[in-house]
């Protein structure tokens, strides 16, 4: 135990002293996010974030050990790609496809596979069958675009993690399953030192590096990995019920402006101003008020799950609020948002910057 202490503080250490330097060598040599079309921040701003801390990650896990080699293949993959994207744009459909890939690697060898849901519907264990391997592949490539697609403010999407590895590393450490608890240790200590520069502080007013695609989607990625391999199997270490209450704000977030851009007939991947960020930030809340808000929605939203399932809250209870919650943020929040909208300008403060 004390070896993963020790570890885990010189994994915060070290992204903690390597993104300055990183943020200079992106600025000297131009690789750095340009202001411009949905962009809000005002100068260019490296999207290394992912870079530093995976590269922190990789090596600390590799010398620990127990991490297996679909899951180096899988998240190596997503981060070259992710990479690329933030370099040349790369073709929409090549990067789903590649995402698509990542995911096979995940859920056939790696064994993260859902097996079954659980009593989630309050109607008997839901088993899965042969729809086991199409499902869960599914599920990592939502998961890991979900989270891609909140990363629209400062801090949140690196927040949002942090806070879903939080819980699932006390549903680890509390079923028994050290070995995955250490792991996540590994990787939120060099998320929090990544969070030290990119969330607004009184003492940072904006971020100097962002997570880019290749982070945002490899938290995805990991988030995708424990939160099938910690809630299957007779040594589950917590219920599907509770997990989807734990990744709930980016899942229904997405889903919310899935199903409203087809309801308009318009491009499913074709980014707008819909998300919930965009709701606070254009109803008048900085960007420092903004995301701290959000975070706590979303650790409101996992303590329901978390001690929902401690305290003893029947599993179809959970499921079937948590299908309300969904349904209720895709109608409220995302396709009645000019009302939403309305109800945060009414206690929105002051704005006097972001």
């Amino acid at each position: 135990m004390s070896l993963v202490i020790a570890a885990t503080f010189f994994s915060f250490l070290a992204a903690l002293l390597a993104i300055p330097l990183v943020c200079r060598i992106a600025a000297k040599y131009g690789f750095v996010d340009i202001p411009g079309g949905r962009k809000t921040h005002e100068v260019p701003v490296p999207p290394l974030g992912g870079f530093v801390i995976f590269t922190v990650f990789l090596i600390a896990s590799l010398v620990m050990g127990g991490v297996p080699w679909a899951l180096y293949a899988a998240l190596g993959l997503i981060l070259v790609t992710g990479i690329w994207d933030d370099s040349f744009e790369m073709n929409a459909r090549l990067k789903f496809a590649i995402h698509f890939l990542a995911a096979i690697i995940l859920v056939v060898f790696g064994g993260a596979q859902l097996q079954s849901l659980g009593d989630i519907l309050g109607t008997g264990e839901l088993k899965l069958g042969i729809m086991s391997i199409p499902f869960s592949v599914a599920c990592v490539v939502y998961i890991l675009n979900a989270l891609n697609m909140m990363d629209g403010l400062d801090g949140l999407a690196g927040g949002n993690a942090l806070i879903i590895f939080g819980w699932l590393m006390l549903a680890a450490l509390l079923g028994g399953n050290f070995a995955a608890a250490s792991q996540m240790l590994l990787l939120m200590a060099p998320l929090l030192g990544f969070l030290v520069y990119n969330m607004r502080t009184p003492w940072r007013s904006k971020a100097i590096i962002f997570l880019g695609d290749a982070g945002s989607m490899a938290l995805g990625l990991m988030i995708a990995w424990y939160a099938m391999t910690l809630s299957q199997g007779a040594h589950a270490a917590i219920s599907p019920a509770s997990v989807a209450w734990i990744i709930a704000l980016p899942i229904v977030d997405a889903f919310g402006l899935l199903i409203t851009r087809l309801k308009e007939k318009r491009p499913p991947f074709v980014p707008d101003r819909r998300h919930v960020h965009h709701h606070f930030v254009d109803s008048g809340f900085p960007v420092r008020t903004a995301t701290p808000l959000i975070l706590f929605w979303a650790f409101a939203l996992g303590a329901i799950g978390f001690v929902g399932e401690k305290i003893g809250l029947p599993e179809g209870v959970l499921g079937w609020l948590w299908v309300l919650l969904w349904w209720g943020h895709a109608i409220f929040i995302t396709m009645k948002s000019e009302n939403f909208k309305r109800l945060l300008q009414k206690v929105a403060p002051r704005r006097v910057d972001n």
